[in-house]
């Protein structure tokens, strides 16, 4: 039996600010609540107004004390800042396995910070399925600035790309980022570039392997271009942090100006429908495999009868 949910009433409380609603609100995406669409349609008018950073990077360039740093630099602007990372799933439970909240304790008393580890649960390139949903729920609740901080699972995490304003790419000396940067494909989701752990030998020349690549990059490219700055940094001790956030800062304004940051939302809202779709769609055709329509066209397509394209077409027509 589902829990009662007054969801106008939910909604309210955490536009008001109540830790507990939001985290409520989250709860219900995650768990792909059957009030999710009462949920986002009460939502929808209050979203739209948060700055989404997104942080990636392979393991161990220091994507958590990186964002606990932003956060902090924030929080002295009085900025609400909303932190939504993303951890592998524990094979055991589903949730969250490492729990972020656990290395940003020192926000945790904060009223104006929130911080929710979410289970990737599979989902990948570097983000739980959730993550679109969770974000409208922060942005409604009126966080100023919303950091998502990628589950570090190496050079797939290029989701995020879809997903933020600006995106952050986080490197450091000794791992070879500069030339995994060129296989993954990092080049072209990255605004800002991170060289993290910027006092350990061989940062220097991280930092020319990036501004090379990035050379290179520029020449393939049409439209308006946006240089990605290359900021040195050494998060653990706080060191470039304000530099960071003047990067970020500035590259807000240029998606502003020229009106790519209205773009780059409208790419987003699209993407975020057709999965929805495609959920959708996937669950009634999980539903088909209850009766016989699929196991028919099946045979009929091993047999040689028809060919998988047309049973294709078969098959959405009778979802209609």
């Amino acid at each position: 039996m589902s829990r009662v949910v007054d969801v106008p009433d939910l909604v309210a409380r955490a536009r008001s600010g109540e830790p507990r609603a939001v985290a409520r609100l989250i709860s219900l995406v995650e768990d792909a609540s059957p009030h999710l669409r009462d949920v986002a349609a009460a939502l929808a008018p209050h979203t739209g107004r948060a700055r989404v950073v997104g942080l990636t990077g392979s393991p161990g360039v220091g994507k958590s004390t990186m964002t606990s740093q932003l956060v902090t630099a924030l929080r002295r602007k009085e900025l609400r800042v909303g932190v939504l990372a993303v951890d592998p799933t524990s094979p055991f439970s589903g949730g969250a396995l490492l729990g972020d909240r656990v290395r940003m304790q020192e926000h945790a008393t904060d009223p104006g910070v929130f911080i929710r580890s979410m289970a990737s649960r599979g989902h990948l390139g570097g983000l739980a399925w959730a993550t679109p949903q969770a974000l409208r729920v922060l942005d409604a609740a009126g966080c100023d600035v919303v950091l998502i901080e990628t589950v570090g699972v190496g050079q797939s995490e290029v989701e995020v790309a879809g997903l933020a304003d600006t995106t952050v790419v986080l490197v450091a000396p000794g791992m070879g980022d500069g030339i995994q940067a060129a296989k993954a494909g990092i080049l072209e989701i990255a605004d800002v570039f991170v060289v993290n752990k910027a006092d350990r030998d061989g940062a220097d020349q991280t930092v020319r392997e990036l501004k090379h690549g990035l050379s290179l990059a520029r020449r393939e490219r049409q439209g308006p271009i946006w240089r990605p700055p290359v900021v040195r940094a050494v998060a653990a001790r706080g060191e470039g942090i304000e530099d960071l956030v003047d990067a970020i800062h500035s590259h807000r304004t240029w998606l502003v100006d020229r009106g790519e940051l209205e773009l780059r939302r409208q790419a987003r809202a699209a993407a975020e429908v057709e999965a929805i779709a495609l959920q959708q769609l996937r669950s009634r055709i999980g539903d088909l495999r209850g009766g016989t329509a699929l196991d028919q066209l099946a045979k009929r397509v091993a047999t040689g009868e028809v060919d998988p394209y047309a049973a294709a077409d078969d098959l959405i027509e009778g979802l209609r």
